[in-house]
């Protein structure tokens, strides 16, 4: 009796049936078997392709459609409250996924990567869903349950799709065909969500104070439990509201008042040391695991060709996104001050990170590439954790959105002016092992930048009036509870 009023109870929670509903449609839309093999699929017989069909011509539009739609689609995400846009990004993944079963030719794929570039821009409707349909205390909670099953569909798609093709041995065809599969179930969720009655900008009707002022909220508190206690910050970001404008025969927000609202909130954000430090760390290392990531297959081809070999990227995929989830886990357990040693910290990382990248490019070994790029892949997770919680624990959900909104821009901005230069044919266009040695000496340039920014902070520290460097270092020195 005792245990059916307690599954009641919870079961009655309002936050619980949207937070499922995502997490199925994060499981399933993630659910890639394909992935893997995108590279070796459109070079193989199915498509055949060429290396720099796909490397120098295809898989640019990704990046570029990709720039191009995110603040448009941040916009609209939050003007028609989140739903339709999650719906528009189901069918967007149905579209690339058909197109790559039946389309054939150059130009066909090039729309597929735009459509696969509108459904990358649509994941800001699906992580700022929940916030506005659960009360706060719960945010930590749901995003851990959201990343979660992301994660859990993604490895599971990797190993499925690898078993089939090393255990079965299915065409990498078949695979594309379990993709449309997984990605038509994942349209079938959204349907069940119930529709916003607010949202971070444009609507605001029954909004939280403390989300309209942008002051740190219940989430932001609970977020000390997962890092180092936020009062080792170097600032606390205050916001001020604009009460003209709220509309106040419809609670709705025009569009000129939220784009002001997001000027000035911008130019707050980053006026805050700590913010930025991290968020240009976010902004340059996004940009280079973008490029790596979509890429690396197409090392793997030309170090084991796979049409004469064996291969395994499944199993690595699906390694490298458990072990990125477990760093991202640990960093729950690390008491460290990042104030203090936040720059330090970025500089060593990003140096085991060029190194990575470079052993993947120079050492012509399958194996050493594979462990190379989990290394990258586990280190890039656990520090974009650090930065995710370092931003967002003195940020109200709205500036969450906008500073990971910025930095997610200017990573695509970079990222696209590295691609025109490095990979476009209309740029440099180079073969793929003088690109990836690009891609580690652009880590070791961040490395650099962070190495100069610690020396910049320590002797600053060092300079200042005895009263002031005491009274910082036991202020930083606060221990968590």
């Amino acid at each position: 009796m005792e245990r059916n009023t307690r599954c009641k109870k919870v079961m009655s929670e309002p936050w619980l049936y949207p937070t499922v509903l995502l997490c199925v449609y994060g499981l399933f839309s993630n659910f890639r078997p394909s992935e893997p093999f995108l590279t070796s699929f459109l070079m193989g017989p199915d498509k055949n392709l060429t290396e720099t069909e796909v490397v120098n011509e295809i898989y640019p539009l990704w990046t570029y459609s990709y720039l191009v739609l995110l603040f448009p689609v941040l916009l609209a995400t939050d003007y028609l409250r989140y739903k339709p846009v999650l719906l528009l990004q189901a069918t967007s993944f149905i579209i690339t996924y058909a197109m790559l079963v039946k389309a054939q030719g150059v130009l066909a794929m090039q729309l597929l990567e735009f459509f696969f570039g509108v459904a990358t821009a649509s994941d800001v409707a699906y992580y700022s869903y929940i916030y506005s349909v659960v009360d706060p205390d719960h945010y930590q909670r749901v995003t851990g349950f959201c990343r979660s099953a992301n994660l859990l569909g993604s490895a599971a798609g990797g190993l499925l799709g690898q078993v089939l093709v090393s255990a079965a041995e299915v065409r990498l065809l078949y695979l594309c065909v379990i993709t449309l599969v997984s990605a038509s179930l994942a349209f079938l969720v959204p349907w069940g969500l119930p529709m916003p009655a607010k949202s971070l900008f444009f609507h605001q009707r029954g909004a939280d104070p403390h989300e309209q002022t942008g002051l740190a909220s219940t989430p932001q508190q609970n977020g000390k439990e997962l890092v180092q206690d936020m009062s080792d910050s170097e600032c606390n970001v205050a916001v001020k509201i604009d009460e003209d404008a709220v509309v106040r025969d419809g609670g709705s927000v025009g569009l000129m008042m939220v784009l002001k609202s997001l000027w000035e909130d911008f130019l707050q954000c980053y006026s805050c040391p700590t913010l930025l430090a991290w968020s240009v760390w976010w902004a340059l290392s996004t940009c280079g695991y973008f490029q790596v990531v979509n890429y690396a297959q197409a090392l793997w081809e030309n170090i084991l060709p796979s049409k004469d070999f064996p291969i395994y990227n499944g199993y690595v995929e699906t390694v490298s996104t458990l072990l990125g989830a477990l760093a991202a886990a640990l960093v729950s357990f690390v008491k460290v001050s990042w104030v203090v040693w936040g720059e330090l910290a970025l500089c060593s990382f990003s140096i085991v990170i060029a190194v990575a990248i470079y052993l993947m490019d120079t050492i012509m070994n399958i194996w050493v590439s594979y462990c190379s790029y989990v290394v990258f892949r586990a280190t890039y997770n656990l520090l974009i954790t650090i930065a995710t919680y370092q931003i967002a624990a003195n940020l109200s959900m709205k500036r969450y959105a906008l500073v990971f909104g910025v930095n997610t821009f200017i990573a695509l901005l970079l990222q696209t002016l590295l691609t025109v230069i490095v990979v476009d044919t209309r740029g440099l266009g180079l073969d793929i092992f003088p690109q990836f040695l690009i891609y580690a000496s652009y880590f070791a340039v961040i490395a650099l930048i962070f190495l100069l920014a610690g020396i910049y902070k320590w002797v600053k520290r060092r300079t200042a009036n005895p009263e002031s460097q005491t009274s910082n270092s036991s202020w930083s020195e606060t221990p968590s509870h």
